[in-house]
């Protein structure tokens, strides 16, 4: 595959939002509650947010690292449900993705 290296940067270069990311919402969590009431609703608000886009967060890398993964072991491209090359279209938006646009639909 010609974009191998394209995407493998791709990959890595996201891996690196992530961790950014995820080390910035663990620095919020991190912070002090404030003493009124008020505020902590909203901090507690705040905290179930940045919860969910931390679990996304790592859900994702987890994704990227199975996809650098196939890529080391020569399997990338190649979907896991029924073997067919994955387009390089689907590949260019989802790089991460383990299935073929036909088997993502059926598992939707």
């Amino acid at each position: 595959m010609e974009n191998m290296n394209i995407y493998k940067a791709a990959l890595k270069k996201r891996l690196a939002v992530l961790d950014v990311r995820m080390h910035s919402i663990d620095s919020e969590l991190d912070q002090p509650k404030d003493h009124d009431l008020g505020k902590q609703v909203v901090e507690i608000e705040t905290e179930e947010v940045l919860e969910g886009l931390g679990h996304a967060a790592q859900n994702e890398v987890i994704a990227i690292r199975q996809a650098l993964d196939r890529i080391s072991k020569s399997t990338y491209g190649e979907c896991l449900e029924c073997g067919s090359k994955i387009s390089d279209e689907r590949l260019s938006v989802l790089p991460a993705t383990p299935l073929c646009k036909v088997c993502a639909a059926k598992n939707a």
